[in-house]
Order: structure tokens, then C-alpha cells, then sequence
């Protein structure tokens, strides 16, 4: 087993920027179109993109884009994790709350994604998804930290 080296080098340039995404409730937004164009955008060939999620209720996935089966099985395996009406003691914003916050413990709010030739390198199906795990709809705020060179 070998490692090949795809780039050496300092770290010259970095970038940051925010995407607010609306939801329409529990479910997944597809973000990665405007992530891989703001990459695109910043001028660095090689690095490592930090997607970071500001929100307790919501998370970050990297998921298959091709067959939208497998985003309702998330859902469904989601439900049997951290259903709702389990008993919870913090309830303060109602029976989706507590299950949106032991959802976002599983899935996660930040990802690092490896940028080789100004891409992220994604593999052929995977996409960057925005989780919802509250019933409502909701404003969230997504921040990137892009280093490199």
C-alpha cells in the first residue's frame, strides 16, 4: 500500500463566506451546486474546505446524490434514532426539538472536504446536504473557511 502525493507546498491563500439556507422543514437541502462554485471562485488549487453549521437542530451530511431512496431511508432510520414523543425531558420547543438535537449529534455540523485542482474532491455520488431536523421551516447560516494554496 502506497500514498501518492497529489501536492506539496505552503499554505498561501485562504477564503471565507457564508450561505444562508432556507428549509421547508425536516429534510435535506442539496448545497453542494453553490459550495463547489464559491471553491471555484476562490482561486485556490489545492486545500481543505471547512463546512461549519450554526445551528443545534440542523446538520451537515455528506450523502449519495443519485437515488432520493436513500435520503427517506435517512429519514426513517432518523425516526427510530430519536423519535419523536419519546418521553424527553427538554421539550421547551415542543416534540421535534429534543429529536432535531440528538439527530445533529449523530450526523454532525462541520465537514472537511479535501480541494485538489480547484475542485472538491467529492466521489462520483456523493453531495453536500444541509439537514433539517425540526418540523418547521427554518433560516440556517453555513460557514466556509477555505485554505490553501
Amino acid at each position: 500500500m502506497r500514498i501518492e502525493t497529489l501536492t506539496e507546498g505552503g499554505i498561501t491563500r485562504q477564503a471565507s463566506g457564508q450561505l444562508r439556507v432556507d428549509t421547508r422543514g425536516q429534510g435535506f437541502v442539496e448545497i453542494t451546486d453553490p459550495v463547489a462554485r464559491w471553491v471555484a471562485g476562490a482561486g485556490i488549487g489545492h486545500g481543505l474546505l471547512t463546512v461549519f453549521c450554526r445551528h443545534t437542530s440542523a446538520s451537515l451530511l455528506i450523502q449519495e446524490n443519485a437515488d432520493p431512496d436513500v435520503r427517506r431511508d435517512l429519514l426513517t432510520a432518523f425516526d427510530r434514532l430519536a423519535p419523536r414523543n419519546a418521553g424527553y425531558v427538554h421539550a421547551a420547543e415542543g416534540p421535534d426539538d429534543m429529536p432535531a438535537h440528538i439527530r445533529t449529534v449523530l450526523s454532525g455540523v462541520s465537514l472537511s472536504i479535501p480541494v485538489v485542482e480547484g475542485r472538491m474532491a467529492l466521489g462520483t455520488w456523493q453531495g453536500i446536504y444541509l439537514a433539517e431536523h425540526r418540523d418547521r421551516p427554518h433560516r440556517r447560516d453555513l460557514i466556509f473557511h477555505l485554505i490553501g494554496a
